[in-house]
């Protein structure tokens, strides 16, 4: 059973573009989806993924209607900051994530830069 937010019966997804280690972790915990149009909620990045390809299921996430959250691996999001820069919707959020070889860095969260420009913190 795929985990779920939001009010409705339903409910909401989280989606998860991340290397293999952080999709896979996302998965045990029960995040999976995969609905009768053969569309999942998780996008595994390795080495020969194309950023066309991380774009593509971005623009993807974010224009469905079950998605609540969308987490990234902070490295993956950095292949497609200029999407992320220009993403301005609440719902779904994005949050990025650390991976187990890139530690999270707090300057290049855009999440936490809009927070800090909101708040007038630098």
């Amino acid at each position: 059973m795929a985990a779920q937010a939001g009010g409705d019966d339903r409910g909401s997804l989280l989606a998860v573009i991340g290397d293999e280690d952080t999709v896979t972790g996302f998965l045990l915990a029960g995040v999976g989806n995969v609905d009768l149009r053969r569309k999942s909620n998780f996008l595994v990045v390795t080495e020969k993924t194309s950023v066309k390809t991380i774009e593509d299921a971005f623009k993807e996430f974010t224009t469905r209607e079950d998605i609540a959250i969308i987490m990234i691996n902070q490295y993956i999001a950095n292949m497609i900051r200029h999407l992320l820069k220009n993403y301005l919707k609440p719902i779904p959020a994005v949050l990025e994530v650390p991976s187990k070889d890139n530690p999270y860095d707090p300057n290049q969260d855009s999440i936490l830069s809009r927070v800090q420009h909101m708040l007038g913190a630098q």
